[in-house]
């Protein structure tokens, strides 16, 4: 290299201040302007009956919380003058093969919970609940609904405010802090309990996980809707103590809660904490490497 040659230095480190003025800025986006909007849908009746949601009140409420949360991820990426890249958020590849290849998983793991559950003599499937082309309508209104839930979520809770926190304290303990404020979020689900709660909160943490090795969000949006997707519509489980109206089968469980996960559905059951062990591991061998950085400048 010619000794006259530029010496390219890292960007400057914004000032604490700075940092917690756009993380304000953020979260009033975010969690605040969507709010009025969200009471006047509940207002009309676009709210949940009881235990009982429907892809009316699901999909309208988070399409609002998507696009506010979205909105908010792209302001201040253009005040940090940030590709949305940085925060795990590539918008080319929303449908690309790691958001695919996140579905698959997702679908699988639940599945997989189901099916041990069911090899205990505790789960079964007991007929099929829609019939023609209300499967179709269904399948694709509840698919709409999740993956506007997953975006919401995943970008609330592991997109700005992840890399915002591990900028200053690091990625996985800024990862256990959104997982646990990811957990409390669902507190106040009708049917929640202990063991659901603290699935939530380890199910953040594998979200962590595959961003950590993947460098995109995207694979955790596919699992994400694909696991509420699986549990609500596919298989007619409670979710998150939420039971869907719309789904395609019937099923029906008995036995201890540990179990079955009792009125939270199968995610509160003790093997779901197995199976995404299991799939913590898997994530391990198939992504080796760290991709998103441990403290991001």
């Amino acid at each position: 290299m010619p000794d006259n040659a530029p010496v390219l230095l890292p960007p400057p480190r914004p000032s604490g201040r700075t940092v917690r003025n756009r993380l304000l800025i953020w979260l009033g986006i975010t969690f605040f302007l969507p709010a009025p909007f969200v009471y006047a849908l509940m207002h009309f009746g676009f709210k949940p009956s009881g235990a009982v949601f429907s892809v009316k009140s699901e999909l309208a409420i988070k399409s609002i919380t998507a696009f506010f949360v979205v909105l908010a991820t792209w302001i201040v990426s253009r005040m940090e003058k940030r590709p949305l890249a940085d925060y795990g958020i590539p918008p080319r590849q929303i449908f690309g093969k790691r958001f695919w290849e996140g579905c698959v998983w997702g679908f699988a793991m639940l599945s997989l919970i189901l099916l041990i559950i069911r090899a205990l003599g505790h789960f079964q499937i007991d007929s099929v609940a829609l019939a023609g082309g209300a499967i179709y309508r269904y399948a694709l209104g509840w698919g709409a609904a999740f993956l506007a839930v997953a975006i919401t979520e995943e970008f609330a809770f592991r997109g700005y405010l992840l890399f915002s926190f591990s900028r200053r304290i690091r990625f996985w303990p800024a990862a256990l802090f959104t997982s646990a404020v990811f957990g409390a979020a669902h507190l106040g689900n009708p049917g929640e309990n202990i063991l659901g709660i603290l699935q939530v909160v380890v199910t953040g943490l594998l979200f962590c996980l595959m961003i950590r090795r993947t460098g995109t969000l995207w694979f955790a949006v596919g699992y994400h809707a694909a696991w509420d997707w699986a549990e609500t519509f596919f298989y007619g489980t409670p979710d998150s103590g939420l039971l869907g109206a719309g789904r395609f089968l019937n099923t029906s469980s008995h036995g201890p809660n540990w179990l079955t996960g009792g009125s939270a559905g199968p995610e509160g059951s003790l093997f779901a904490f197995l199976v995404l062990c299991l799939c913590a591991l898997l994530i391990h061998f198939r992504f080796p490497n760290a991709i998103y950085p441990d403290r991001p400048v």
